[in-house]
């Protein structure tokens, strides 16, 4: 992760690995004087729906609450030619279930002490907490493109780490020992056969 200063906040780089979606690269703006987080992806996974999120932002502004940051909910939706639009949640029922589930849901007037039309649903994250502001743009932008869903994607990762073939690893006893000169221990020379590799370990007596 790198870091560099600007006039009047911070920028830094983060790369995440999601396992639904693939690889991604955020760029994550501060702008301490507004009280503002920015967080935009700056590199996409491949695909047509994917590739639309480049450049996209979502803002993190600050709360009634002292140190926590709000996000307006909105969940982005593909037409019929791939084409993406976001969708400001109306209702608590529209968010996403593993956005309820892992964060802060609160009413838009409630958070901010203001009243906004078209503005209902807000996230809420610590301020410091850069890694949950990312994870909340992939819930929010992101997973909601993919064509397949979480539980079918870890099925299909738990089948794939099923039939991976078992290493084969042999360990023999050469025999052999080694005394340490300082205190005294003794060590057997172990040879390490695996299916690729053959290394020797020291193992204490």
């Amino acid at each position: 992760m790198n870091l560099r200063q600007l006039r009047n906040g911070q920028v830094r780089y983060y790369r995440a690995k999601d396992f639904l979606t693939g690889e991604w690269l955020f760029k994550i703006c501060r702008d301490r004087e507004l009280g503002k987080v920015l967080v935009r992806a700056i590199k996409c996974p491949p695909g047509v729906r994917f590739a639309q999120l480049e450049g996209n932002t979502m803002v993190f502004q600050q709360s009634q609450r002292e140190g926590w940051l709000y996000d307006i909910v909105s969940v982005t939706q593909a037409n019929e030619n791939d084409k993406l639009s976001r969708k400001v949640v109306a209702s608590l029922e529209e968010i996403p279930t593993v956005i309820r589930e892992n964060y802060e849901i609160k009413p838009y007037e409630e958070t901010t002490g203001k009243k906004a039309p078209g503005k209902h649903w807000v996230t809420l994250s610590m301020a410091d907490d850069e890694k949950a502001m990312v994870t909340l743009f992939l819930l929010e932008r992101a997973w909601t493109l993919s064509t397949t869903t979480p539980e079918e994607k870890l099925k299909t990762l738990q089948e794939q780490e099923s039939l991976k073939p078992i290493e084969r690893k042999k360990e023999i006893d050469t025999g052999q020992t080694w005394k340490c000169p300082i205190c005294g221990d003794e060590f057997r020379l172990k040879h390490i056969e695996r299916e690729t590799t053959i290394k020797h370990a020291l193992k204490k007596s």
